[in-house]
């Protein structure tokens, strides 16, 4: 542990914008999130002499208080190798940009458990990405196309795009069964709930955001469908659970798929979720549409390649 003292931080213009809780994660790395909101609720952090709430957004020229607290110690910071591995995803960098082909089994940041996620790794390879910030997330076990900004600015424009739905996402995906609905959009409302633990799960309930995912086949393997979804809202784990809605569950999901079909899959290859950020689009600053494309994770296409064509042989057999 290490004590932090009583610090005062002016806001510049390129942090402005930024809500305060995220702007505390940032300066007290270290500290678990619940007591950062203790620190907000109890008053300890200022801004400009005042209280504020957790939703609050930083101005320019804001003085900031920060109270005094103990941070745990960081953990051991990652290897150079593996740091260094991760600039091989690079697809696209200019001044404001990163955009990566994010490799499957690795979160996007660390935290609950997981001492270096990619943007820790990136940090370590690159110490001029200390203001790298994620646009949008995927999930552990989903590969390709992760959009992260440089800087503050950036963040807040794209962060904007994608609350106003003025991002193009397009996943590839295998589902069980043969799709045979043509072009369908599934619109149903998604709820986040907790299960024991804490761990989050998600449900169809009218009692739930938005959601609308429009879904086309691309090709049938008979007993899977591999499936262009292109999202039109940004939910939690909303691909995988509007497919289970619609009776066509990912294959390899754990959390919402089918216990036979997955164990089907892994006899013939697939140790993961089959889910891929195929591509994603977004206008620039001058208006220009910027397209960013990851190709399929190679072990998914050798699992299309090989693992499909055996577990449809033995489907035959039967």
């Amino acid at each position: 542990m290490r004590a932090i003292g009583v610090r005062k931080v002016r806001i510049d213009d390129d942090r402005a914008g930024q809500r305060i809780d995220n702007f505390l994660r940032g300066e007290l790395p270290g500290v678990p999130k619940g007591r950062l909101y203790r620190l907000l609720r109890r008053g300890e952090v200022r801004v400009n002499g005042g209280r504020i709430k957790a939703e609050y957004k930083l101005k320019a020229s804001d003085e900031v208080r920060i109270p005094p607290v103990r941070i745990t110690a960081e953990g051991p910071a990652p290897s150079a190798a593996k740091a260094e591995r991760m600039l091989e995803h690079v697809l696209y960098e200019d001044k404001r940009l990163l955009v990566i082909d994010k490799p499957a089994g690795l979160a996007v940041h660390g935290g609950s458990g997981i001492s270096h996620g990619v943007i820790e790794l990136l940090r370590a390879a690159r110490p001029d990405l200390r203001d790298l910030g994620l646009v949008h997330r995927l999930d552990r076990e989903t590969s390709g196309c992760l959009v992260m900004a440089k800087r503050r600015s950036a963040l807040r424009e794209l962060h904007a795009r994608f609350r106003e739905n003025r991002v193009e996402k397009n996943y590839l995906a295998l589902a069980a069964g043969d799709w045979q609905y043509g072009e369908q959009l599934i619109d149903a409302p998604l709820l986040v709930t907790n299960r024991k633990g804490g761990e989050r799960h998600v449900v169809v309930s009218n009692k739930g955001k938005e959601a609308r995912t429009r879904v086309s086949l691309s090709r049938t393997y008979g007993i899977y469908s591999l499936l262009q979804c292109g999202l039109e809202t940004g939910r939690t784990h909303q691909i995988r659970v509007h497919l289970q809605h619609a009776g066509h569950p990912l294959v390899g999901d754990q959390r919402y798929g089918d216990e036979a079909v997955n164990a089907e899959a892994k006899k013939f290859g697939l140790r993961r979720l089959f889910l891929h950020a195929q591509s994603i689009a977004f206008a620039d600053d001058n208006g220009n549409e910027q397209h960013f494309v990851a190709p399929l994770a190679d072990d998914l296409e050798a699992f299309l390649e090989k693992g499909v064509p055996a577990a449809q042989r033995r489907k035959k057999s039967r």
